[in-house]
């Protein structure tokens, strides 16, 4: 039986935008699409895989491949049969993982489609519509970043790199006030990935 499960339905949904794409010097195959609250401080970063991170980024930067991407057929194809994208719902948050569906329509009907989140979010940004998570899953793997910081914050800055942050390899050995000076650090810095190992390690201190 999974545990850490937030399998989400019925309740209202928040709107979420890409705010940045980042990868981590220490885990160079390792990207994470930053996702942040519409109107709000929260920041959700989701790790991808290099491929899906490339087809976020081609999209973002309306880039034209001289052949159409993976993505690029999908909406064709969905196009062609008269099918459009509407939504993008991150729905559950099952051990870690984040799993997605696209609402779909077409003139008789509202489709569900279960998707990874990365291929979800990679056609979010070609049918330019919203996307939503719930606020279970929000609160549960979320970031909360200082309002200051949010002027700063640069908008959907693909594949920028962070410097690492000391002690790197050593977080249980921090205490619990290390550990959130350490997460400011390397928020400040954008390094998302290193700051979902630090966001885990004190959430492990509270139970």
């Amino acid at each position: 039986m999974k545990q850490n499960h937030f399998l989400c339905t019925g309740m209202k949904k928040i709107e979420l935008e890409i705010i940045a794409l980042t990868h981590s010097i220490t885990q160079t195959q390792s990207y994470a699409v930053v996702l942040g609250e519409v109107n709000g401080t929260r920041r959700l970063p989701i790790v991808i895989g290099g491929f899906e991170a490339q087809a976020i980024t081609v999209a973002l930067e309306n880039m034209r491949p001289s052949r159409p991407l993976t993505h690029d057929l999908i909406k064709n194809m969905m196009k062609a049969f008269g099918l459009e994208l509407q939504e993008v719902v991150i729905n559950d948050l099952s051990e870690g993982i984040f799993f997605s569906k696209l609402v779909c329509f077409n003139d008789h009907d509202v489709i569900e489609i279960d998707s990874r989140t990365s291929d979800a979010l990679a056609l979010a940004v070609r049918f330019n519509c919203p996307i939503y998570t719930y606020e279970s899953i929000l609160e549960n793997a979320g970031i909360t970043i200082d309002e200051s910081a949010i002027s700063k914050e640069a908008k959907t800055e693909a594949f920028a790199t962070a410097p690492e942050p000391a002690d790197k390899n050593n977080l249980s050995s921090l205490s619990k006030d290390e550990l959130q000076a350490l997460l400011d650090e390397v928020l400040e810095n954008e390094d998302y990935i290193k700051a979902i190992e630090i966001r885990d390690e004190l959430k492990k201190r509270k139970r």
